[in-house]
């Protein structure tokens, strides 16, 4: 190994230390586990309209997480936040949102609030959302301004991190 191989600092991407998804599925667990031995009141009323509700937006949510997810494979670049990105996607779904993934997966979660009526999960779900800022998204945009400095300047102008 030459003192150049030693010395070149490795790209180990946004280091992200845990699967996004994961939080969001533990605080709905936490949340129903909560809502079993200490029931809060039902956010929305138990009708026959808020299953459909709810299983509507759950879908919706997994069709973003999907069409992100299949908009990185096409572009042939890392879709685990843990691993290097090798390019900056900006075209498809990430033409309108930086982040179609964890919305996606917000509206999915939000799906399930509405079809389970859980005040425990929704009132979680500002803590989820804090933790994906912070721990995933500002790594993953830290990520993406040093390895596409002037590329994701530009991008991150022209498309909110959200909608």
């Amino acid at each position: 190994m030459t003192s150049s191989q030693t010395d070149a600092p490795r790209d180990l991407g946004p280091a992200v230390r845990f699967p996004p998804p994961l939080l969001f599925a533990f605080a709905f667990l936490l949340g129903s586990v909560f809502d079993r031995f200490v029931p809060l009141p039902v956010v929305v009323p138990n009708a026959a309209w808020t299953g459909v509700a709810g299983a509507t937006m759950f879908v919706a949510g997994v069709a973003l997480v999907l069409t992100g997810i299949n908009t990185f494979r096409k572009a042939r670049t890392a879709i685990y936040p843990n691993r290097p990105a090798r390019n900056l996607v900006t075209h498809g779904i990430y033409a309108y949102t930086r982040n179609p993934m964890y919305l996606g997966l917000t509206v999915a979660y939000l799906g399930g609030v509405v079809a389970t009526g859980s005040l425990w999960c929704l009132l979680l779900l500002p803590l989820v959302l804090f933790g994906i800022v912070t721990q995933v998204i500002h790594r993953e945009e830290r990520h993406l301004r040093e390895r596409f400095p002037d590329e994701f300047a530009e991008y991150s102008v022209r498309v909110r991190r959200w909608v």
